[in-house]
């Protein structure tokens, strides 16, 4: 395991710093009291979490919380959009030597798993030592359930371990039942995303060299995004020559790719990595880590990514929650009911080609209703979160009983 992860660490995959941590090793220290063990795979799981542990800070403030994920992205923006009484680690690989010393130092008083992400040796060995054990904001489409119904006496077997089981809708609640789970619908994280933390000196230097510019927004992109943006940009600079667009790639490490297909339009073009301050040209690349709170406080409309290809869409919640008017492409079975429920509230703008996009950049009677409805929809998603942090509470409890 350890020969994997230097080869992964060769290859820029890990964090220098911290890759022994999926070893079970780590410098930081316990927190004093009961802790709450989250688990989220990756970026957008880890940030869903954030909106639970304010929930239960809000009720109990005296409970620590350690969130642990797998990809070093998520790692990196996490901490900066950390909430109080909270660390995170990296998931230890799923062998026992790596689990027993991560449970040894950590000791849980309970573990919850966010959507799909489960480690059989990590949740038997937690299971084992009469840890509780959550599954909640549960996700499985059709495509996952069969892969999975391949190995149904595994999930059946996992899924006994777990106190309760809260899935995000209908068919997943459907589909885990089918391999053995007992689940019920308790609706999504996503929903009621916290504000991403901002940067009120980078933001404002922002908006001082802005000077009341139009400013929008691809948000999490991907090269058809991408593709889609750039063609509505270049009709949108015929009418507004000070237009700007902001790209915050899903994949930074793609910035050079976006660089050229901008000039090959002819679009002038710089990066947040070149530490330049606010543009004063076309097109900007926010090819930096943790730092979508800016970028969304600063347009007045975001594309969300993904929607243009295979990827099926991103969380438009967190854009919701800022106030930022949500525009997506045709692709978004990840967030199916979301995204329905956002077009149901006249919240979110759905276009299929430039032409549509222009359209809707330049309607601003458009995006300030739409803005609008998808900050309340974002308010009124709170309630059920605190639902759900009594809920954990309650099993916290039950395990001291």
């Amino acid at each position: 395991l350890k020969r994997v992860l230097l080869r992964r660490l060769a290859k820029g995959k890990e964090d220098p710093k911290r890759y022994k941590e999926k070893l079970g090793i780590t410098h930081d220290k316990r927190p004093a009291g009961q802790l709450i063990w989250m688990h989220g795979v990756g970026l957008g799981e880890v940030l869903a979490l954030r909106g639970l542990i304010l929930a239960i800070s809000n009720i109990q403030p005296d409970i620590s919380f350690l969130v642990t994920s797998s990809t070093r992205t998520s790692a990196e923006v996490f901490n900066r959009n950390k909430p109080n009484n909270t660390v995170h680690q990296f998931l230890p690989v799923d062998a026992k030597p790596p689990i027993t010393r991560f449970l040894d130092h950590w000791q849980p008083d309970l573990s919850l798993w966010a959507e799909q992400d489960l480690w059989p040796a990590l949740v038997y060995h937690t299971h084992a030592r009469s840890i509780p054990l959550v599954l909640l904001n549960a996700r499985m489409n059709k495509k996952s359930y069969q892969s999975r119904a391949r190995l149904a006496g595994l999930y059946k077997d996992l899924y006994a371990r777990f106190q309760w089981i809260s899935a995000q809708d209908s068919q997943t609640a459907d589909h885990m039942n089918r391999l053995g789970a007992n689940a019920t619908v308790g609706g999504s994280l996503k929903t009621a995303a916290v504000a991403l933390n901002d940067n009120i000196e980078v933001r404002e230097s922002f908006e001082k060299n802005l000077n009341g510019r139009f400013c929008w927004l691809l948000a999490s992109s991907h090269a058809p995004d991408e593709a889609l943006a750039l063609s509505a940009h270049k009709k949108l600079l015929a009418q507004h020559p000070d237009a700007l667009l902001i790209i915050a790639p899903r994949n930074i490490d793609r910035a050079t790719e976006i660089v050229n297909a901008a000039q090959d339009l002819d679009l002038s073009v710089s990066c947040r990595s070149d530490k330049q301050g606010a543009p004063q040209n076309n097109l900007y690349i926010a090819d930096t880590f943790g730092e979508m709170g800016v970028w969304y406080r600063l347009c007045s409309c975001a594309f969300i990514g993904g929607s243009m290809n295979e990827v099926q869409g991103h969380n438009p919640w967190e854009a919701a929650a800022l106030g930022c008017a949500i525009i997506h492409g045709p692709n978004t079975e990840n967030f199916h009911n979301d995204y329905q429920t956002l077009q149901q509230h006249n919240a979110a703008t759905r276009v299929t080609n430039a032409d549509q996009l222009h359209q809707v950049l330049t309607d601003s009677q458009r995006i300030y209703s739409t803005s609008g409805s998808a900050k309340k929809l974002a308010n009124n998603n709170h309630a059920s979160v605190t639902t759900l942090a009594n809920r954990v509470l309650d099993t916290l409890a039950g395990s001291y009983e």
